[in-house]
């Protein structure tokens, strides 16, 4: 797409329309601070990730970000909670039958299982509390499995966490491999008995960086009748100094090629209106804006973890940057090349399918 930022509102409302008889639904967000955007980002199903945690530091004494049970027990009611009181029009899925209706859907999951500890029961717990994706990790390994970041040791799951993916069969949450070491997402794969998804990745054929999935990653998801979802952290999208939505539109390309057409999707992975820099303005790639990704980047650095070499000097890729990316993104996949009816797979005929075969 040539539209710079500032138009792409407008090309966005307008590429709704022509395309409003699509299901959109978006792999990785956040419940939004302004229940409007789920009306003005088009969206009829979200993944929101409604896990918490805090600052903490490691043996080495670098900062993490730690997700507590005490605090995800918490963030977790006050989703459920701000849904039923703020958000008109939009439910907490819980099964396949809340995807059906006019109402919009958000269907809960955690970035890891650091909330879980070493307590089986709590996997029932959250369950119980409305969430139906876990993550296995996040930036950091856990007591369950191995995260990208050590994905050189080779290890995958622990006994731990072999027993915890029979425990997520067993009283329906879905598995999700999302920032997971390649050993720890197809051990997972092989030994769940549902569907396992990769809810937000890249493709490491096109960038050489272990958070972003193997061929053989993307591949497994797709055989175990999972999807891959496609985010837009644009500093694991491209190298070039300038990340645009064609850099995007390649890694959905090579998903379909690896994975096929019916297991791929979208996934945004920031909050639902986009980016925000710290004057709560759009995001400004080579700014100030930067800071904190880069003070990240260079503390994993320092840990001696692979591919966090040069530091990004971008994270976003503008244009998509906004509450309307989704009929861009749509537009985008026609204008490549996508059929019609397979572009409506990626920006989410394929999750509805998935969510709709999965969602107990």
């Amino acid at each position: 797409m040539a539209a710079g930022a500032g138009a792409a509102p407008a090309i966005a409302r307008q590429q709704a329309e022509t395309h409003r008889h699509a299901t959109y639904i978006d792999g990785m967000s956040f419940l939004p601070d302004d229940p409007n955007d789920v009306r003005l980002s088009g969206l009829d199903a979200f993944i929101c990730d409604v896990s918490l945690g805090e600052m903490d530091v490691d043996a080495s004494g670098l900062p993490f970000y730690h997700r507590k049970f005490e605090l995800c027990d918490r963030s977790i009611d006050a989703a459920s909670q701000r849904i039923k009181t703020d958000f008109p029009g939009l439910r907490v899925a819980l099964t396949a039958d809340d995807l059906n209706g006019p109402d919009k859907a958000a269907v809960f999951q955690f970035q890891g299982c650091e909330p879980i500890g070493t307590d089986l029961s709590r996997i029932g717990y959250f369950r119980d509390k409305s969430l139906r994706i876990l993550q296995l990790t996040h930036n950091e390994s856990n007591a369950f499995a191995t995260s990208y970041v050590d994905e050189r040791t080779g290890r995958g799951l622990s006994d731990l966490g072999r027993e915890g993916v029979s425990e997520m069969n067993r009283v329906g949450l879905i598995p999700d491999v999302s920032h997971a070491s390649e050993a720890t997402a197809l051990e997972t794969i092989q030994r769940s008995s549902t569907p396992v998804i990769l809810s937000h990745g890249a493709c490491r054929s096109l960038l050489a960086h272990p958070r972003a999935a193997t061929d053989a990653m993307i591949r497994a998801v797709a055989d175990n009748g999972g999807v891959f979802g496609v985010f837009m952290m644009s500093f694991w999208l491209t190298e070039d100094h300038v990340p645009t939505t064609a850099h995007y539109v390649a890694h959905i390309r090579h998903a379909v090629n690896i994975g096929g057409i019916d297991a791929v999707g979208i996934a945004n992975d920031y909050a639902m209106a986009g980016l925000k820099g710290a004057t709560g303005k759009p995001f400004q790639n080579y700014s100030e804006d930067m800071a904190g990704y880069q003070r990240w980047w260079r503390g994993n650095n320092a840990r001696g973890i692979p591919g966090f070499g040069p530091e990004p000097q971008h994270a976003v890729i503008p244009e998509l940057n906004v509450i309307g990316r989704m009929a861009l993104i749509h537009q985008a996949l026609l204008d490549d090349g996508f059929a019609p009816a397979d572009a409506e797979k990626i920006v989410g005929g394929n999750w509805l399918r998935f969510f709709k075969d999965n969602l107990k």
